[in-house]
């Protein structure tokens, strides 16, 4: 038995740096990636495409954990980084944007976009109770994520 829980995320933040500087660091998956909090290992699959393997929440049996894969695709004229999901790959189907505009030369405006469907192997009984739970983590990783991109600069 299995449950899958969607989710849907927006942020937009201001960086205190350069066009440059900003889009370089987002388009940079393992740099960027290694402001994300609790992700467990990071693989390069070649071709832009990386395997994202979440630190495991819960004990025990009950632990769950995100694995999934994304290939991304960068286009610093449009100030555009999207990603989309690898299929096969992990219990997780992940896809998104980063929208990237100047804002002077040390202030950078972006745009985060996400959709993730994670498939967890619990009774359905359970979905109710679990998807909140699942979407408030999601939540605080990707606040975290953005509180630590600022403090990159």
């Amino acid at each position: 038995m299995a449950i899958t829980v969607s989710i849907e995320l927006n942020r937009e933040l201001e960086i205190p740096g350069s066009y440059d500087e900003v889009f370089d660091l987002l388009a940079d998956v393992p740099r960027s990636a290694s402001h994300f909090p609790k992700v467990h290992k990071l693989t390069d699959l070649g071709d832009n495409a990386y395997r994202w393997e979440m630190e495991k929440v819960g004990v025990d049996k009950h632990a769950i954990q995100s694995v999934y894969a994304c290939k991304y695709h960068s286009d610093k004229d449009a100030g555009k980084i999207t990603w989309e999901p690898v299929k096969g790959e992990g219990n997780g189907v992940v896809s998104g944007s980063w929208t990237i505009k100047s804002k002077g030369d040390n202030a950078t405006a972006v745009k985060f976009q996400t959709s993730a469907e994670l498939t967890v192997p619990l009774p359905s009984l359970l979905k109710l109770a679990i998807s909140p739970v699942i979407k408030h983590e999601f939540n605080s990783l990707v606040d975290t994520y953005m509180n630590n991109l600022k403090k990159a600069f």
